[in-house]
Protein backbone atom coordinates (compact mmCIF):
# COMPACT_ATOMS: atom_id res chain seq x y z
CA UNK A 1 0.00 0.00 0.00
CA UNK A 2 1.58 3.26 -1.08
CA UNK A 3 1.68 6.45 0.93
CA UNK A 4 -0.75 7.90 -1.60
CA UNK A 5 -3.37 5.32 -0.66
CA UNK A 6 -3.03 6.12 3.03
CA UNK A 7 -3.29 9.79 2.17
CA UNK A 8 -6.51 9.30 0.20
CA UNK A 9 -8.09 7.33 3.05
CA UNK A 10 -7.09 10.05 5.51
CA UNK A 11 -8.49 12.80 3.28
CA UNK A 12 -11.81 10.98 2.80
CA UNK A 13 -12.11 10.52 6.57
CA UNK A 14 -11.19 14.15 7.22
CA UNK A 15 -13.69 15.53 4.71
CA UNK A 16 -16.51 13.41 6.11
CA UNK A 17 -15.66 14.46 9.64
CA UNK A 18 -15.32 18.13 8.72
CA UNK A 19 -18.96 18.51 7.69
CA UNK A 20 -20.13 21.04 10.36
CA UNK A 21 -23.67 19.79 10.86
CA UNK A 22 -24.37 21.92 13.93
CA UNK A 23 -23.30 25.07 12.14
CA UNK A 24 -25.22 24.21 8.96
CA UNK A 25 -28.45 23.23 10.70
CA UNK A 26 -28.61 26.39 12.79
CA UNK A 27 -27.61 28.54 9.83
CA UNK A 28 -30.25 27.15 7.47
CA UNK A 29 -33.10 26.59 9.92
CA UNK A 30 -32.72 29.54 12.30
CA UNK A 31 -30.53 31.82 10.16
CA UNK A 32 -28.08 32.20 13.03
CA UNK A 33 -24.41 31.50 13.53
CA UNK A 34 -24.11 28.95 16.33
CA UNK A 35 -20.58 30.19 16.92
CA UNK A 36 -22.08 33.44 18.24
CA UNK A 37 -24.35 31.62 20.72
CA UNK A 38 -23.51 30.19 24.14
CA UNK A 39 -20.03 28.70 24.20
CA UNK A 40 -19.56 29.26 20.46
CA UNK A 41 -19.10 25.54 19.93
CA UNK A 42 -20.65 23.89 16.85
CA UNK A 43 -21.45 20.64 18.66
CA UNK A 44 -24.76 19.20 19.75
CA UNK A 45 -24.56 20.42 23.36
CA UNK A 46 -24.30 24.07 22.37
CA UNK A 47 -26.98 23.68 19.69
CA UNK A 48 -29.27 22.17 22.33
CA UNK A 49 -28.57 24.96 24.81
CA UNK A 50 -29.19 27.57 22.12
CA UNK A 51 -32.88 26.75 22.48
CA UNK A 52 -33.56 24.09 19.88
CA UNK A 53 -33.87 20.56 21.23
CA UNK A 54 -34.74 19.20 17.81
CA UNK A 55 -31.68 20.68 16.12
CA UNK A 56 -29.51 19.59 19.03
CA UNK A 57 -30.71 16.00 18.73
CA UNK A 58 -30.26 16.05 14.96
CA UNK A 59 -26.75 17.46 15.32
CA UNK A 60 -25.90 14.69 17.76
CA UNK A 61 -27.23 12.05 15.37
CA UNK A 62 -25.46 13.44 12.31
CA UNK A 63 -22.14 14.05 14.08
CA UNK A 64 -22.23 10.45 15.30
CA UNK A 65 -23.23 9.17 11.87
CA UNK A 66 -20.32 10.86 10.12
CA UNK A 67 -17.90 9.07 12.45
CA UNK A 68 -19.53 5.75 11.57
CA UNK A 69 -19.56 6.64 7.86
CA UNK A 70 -15.85 7.50 7.85
CA UNK A 71 -14.92 4.14 9.36
CA UNK A 72 -16.95 2.22 6.80
CA UNK A 73 -15.62 4.41 3.99
CA UNK A 74 -12.05 3.61 4.98
CA UNK A 75 -12.81 -0.09 5.16
CA UNK A 76 -14.60 0.01 1.80
CA UNK A 77 -11.69 1.78 0.13
CA UNK A 78 -9.30 -0.88 1.42
CA UNK A 79 -11.54 -3.74 0.28
CA UNK A 80 -12.90 -2.57 -3.03
CA UNK A 81 -10.69 0.07 -4.56
CA UNK A 82 -7.12 -0.31 -3.39
CA UNK A 83 -6.98 -4.11 -3.22
CA UNK A 84 -8.06 -4.22 -6.85
CA UNK A 85 -5.49 -1.70 -8.02
CA UNK A 86 -2.33 -2.91 -6.32
CA UNK A 87 -0.70 -6.14 -5.26
CA UNK A 88 0.00 -4.63 -1.85
CA UNK A 89 -3.15 -4.33 0.24
CA UNK A 90 -3.92 -2.55 3.49
CA UNK A 91 -5.54 -4.22 6.45
CA UNK A 92 -9.21 -3.08 6.26
CA UNK A 93 -9.26 -2.59 10.02
CA UNK A 94 -6.24 -0.32 9.82
CA UNK A 95 -7.83 1.65 6.97
CA UNK A 96 -11.03 2.01 8.99
CA UNK A 97 -9.10 3.25 12.03
CA UNK A 98 -7.15 5.75 9.93
CA UNK A 99 -10.32 7.14 8.37
CA UNK A 100 -11.99 7.31 11.78
CA UNK A 101 -9.05 9.14 13.33
CA UNK A 102 -9.07 11.75 10.57
CA UNK A 103 -12.85 12.09 10.80
CA UNK A 104 -12.38 13.12 14.41
CA UNK A 105 -9.67 15.57 13.40
CA UNK A 106 -11.93 16.91 10.66
CA UNK A 107 -14.69 17.59 13.17
CA UNK A 108 -12.36 19.28 15.62
CA UNK A 109 -10.41 21.20 12.96
CA UNK A 110 -12.78 21.72 9.98
CA UNK A 111 -11.19 23.52 7.05
CA UNK A 112 -14.53 25.18 6.24
CA UNK A 113 -14.67 27.05 9.57
CA UNK A 114 -11.07 28.18 9.91
CA UNK A 115 -10.10 24.92 11.67
CA UNK A 116 -12.29 25.81 14.66
CA UNK A 117 -14.80 23.03 15.22
CA UNK A 118 -16.37 20.95 17.94
CA UNK A 119 -14.92 18.86 20.72
CA UNK A 120 -15.42 15.55 18.99
CA UNK A 121 -17.48 13.63 21.52
CA UNK A 122 -20.31 12.52 19.21
CA UNK A 123 -18.03 11.94 16.23
CA UNK A 124 -15.55 10.02 18.36
CA UNK A 125 -18.37 7.89 19.69
CA UNK A 126 -19.49 7.18 16.15
CA UNK A 127 -15.98 6.14 15.16
CA UNK A 128 -15.71 3.66 18.01
CA UNK A 129 -19.29 2.47 17.65
CA UNK A 130 -18.13 1.16 14.28
CA UNK A 131 -14.60 0.10 15.30
CA UNK A 132 -15.12 -1.25 18.82
CA UNK A 133 -18.87 -1.43 19.52
CA UNK A 134 -18.68 -3.08 22.95
CA UNK A 135 -16.18 -0.52 24.24
CA UNK A 136 -18.29 2.28 22.76
CA UNK A 137 -21.37 0.89 24.51
CA UNK A 138 -19.41 0.84 27.75
CA UNK A 139 -18.48 4.50 27.37
CA UNK A 140 -22.13 5.31 26.74
CA UNK A 141 -22.97 3.72 30.09
CA UNK A 142 -20.18 5.72 31.76
CA UNK A 143 -21.49 8.92 30.17
CA UNK A 144 -25.06 8.24 31.27
CA UNK A 145 -24.12 7.43 34.86
CA UNK A 146 -21.83 10.43 35.28
CA UNK A 147 -24.32 12.79 33.68
CA UNK A 148 -27.25 11.57 35.79
CA UNK A 149 -25.21 11.93 38.97
CA UNK A 150 -23.52 15.25 38.17
CA UNK A 151 -25.59 16.93 35.42
CA UNK A 152 -22.30 17.96 33.79
CA UNK A 153 -22.09 17.04 30.09
CA UNK A 154 -18.42 18.01 30.04
CA UNK A 155 -17.49 15.79 32.98
CA UNK A 156 -19.41 12.88 31.50
CA UNK A 157 -17.64 13.41 28.16
CA UNK A 158 -14.19 13.60 29.73
CA UNK A 159 -14.62 10.50 31.90
CA UNK A 160 -16.08 8.58 28.95
CA UNK A 161 -12.99 9.48 26.92
CA UNK A 162 -10.75 8.29 29.75
CA UNK A 163 -12.71 5.05 30.02
CA UNK A 164 -12.66 4.18 26.33
CA UNK A 165 -9.14 2.77 25.92
CA UNK A 166 -9.35 1.05 29.31
CA UNK A 167 -12.61 -0.66 28.37
CA UNK A 168 -11.34 -1.59 24.91
CA UNK A 169 -8.17 -3.21 26.22
CA UNK A 170 -10.07 -4.96 29.01
CA UNK A 171 -12.66 -6.38 26.62
CA UNK A 172 -10.14 -7.43 23.98
CA UNK A 173 -6.37 -7.34 24.41
CA UNK A 174 -5.58 -8.81 21.00
CA UNK A 175 -6.15 -7.89 17.37
CA UNK A 176 -5.11 -4.25 17.48
CA UNK A 177 -3.24 -2.88 14.49
CA UNK A 178 -0.84 0.01 15.15
CA UNK A 179 -3.31 2.42 13.51
CA UNK A 180 -6.16 1.16 15.67
CA UNK A 181 -4.06 1.58 18.80
CA UNK A 182 -3.15 5.10 17.65
CA UNK A 183 -6.82 5.96 17.18
CA UNK A 184 -7.74 4.30 20.47
CA UNK A 185 -5.47 6.60 22.46
CA UNK A 186 -5.24 9.72 20.29
CA UNK A 187 -8.97 10.30 19.81
CA UNK A 188 -9.74 10.33 23.57
CA UNK A 189 -6.69 12.54 24.13
CA UNK A 190 -7.90 15.10 21.59
CA UNK A 191 -11.37 15.09 23.15
CA UNK A 192 -9.97 15.66 26.64
CA UNK A 193 -7.62 18.43 25.47
CA UNK A 194 -10.52 20.16 23.69
CA UNK A 195 -12.30 20.24 27.06
CA UNK A 196 -9.49 22.18 28.75
CA UNK A 197 -11.71 25.22 29.41
CA UNK A 198 -14.41 22.98 30.84
CA UNK A 199 -11.85 21.36 33.12
CA UNK A 200 -10.87 24.79 34.45
CA UNK A 201 -14.50 25.65 35.09
CA UNK A 202 -15.16 22.31 36.76
CA UNK A 203 -12.25 22.92 39.11
CA UNK A 204 -13.45 26.45 39.86
CA UNK A 205 -17.09 25.41 40.28
CA UNK A 206 -18.39 27.62 37.46
CA UNK A 207 -19.15 24.96 34.86
CA UNK A 208 -22.62 24.85 33.28
CA UNK A 209 -24.83 22.22 34.86
CA UNK A 210 -28.02 21.06 33.15
CA UNK A 211 -31.11 21.79 35.18
CA UNK A 212 -29.48 24.66 37.07
CA UNK A 213 -30.27 28.31 36.40
CA UNK A 214 -26.64 29.43 36.72
CA UNK A 215 -23.28 28.25 35.46
CA UNK A 216 -20.98 28.77 32.55
CA UNK A 217 -21.59 27.49 29.06
CA UNK A 218 -19.51 24.44 28.29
Amino acid sequence: MSATHYFVIAVVGYLLGSIPFGYLLVRFVRHEDIRAVGSGNIGATNVLRSGSKGLGALTLLLDTAKGVAAVYAGEWLAHVFFSASTSTSINPGAAAALAGLFALLGHVFPVWLGFKGGKGVATGFGVFAALLPLAALGTLVVFAVVFVLSRYVSLASILSAVALPLLALWLNRDGYTPLLLLALFLIPTVIIVKHHQNIRRLLSGTEFRFGKPNGSAA
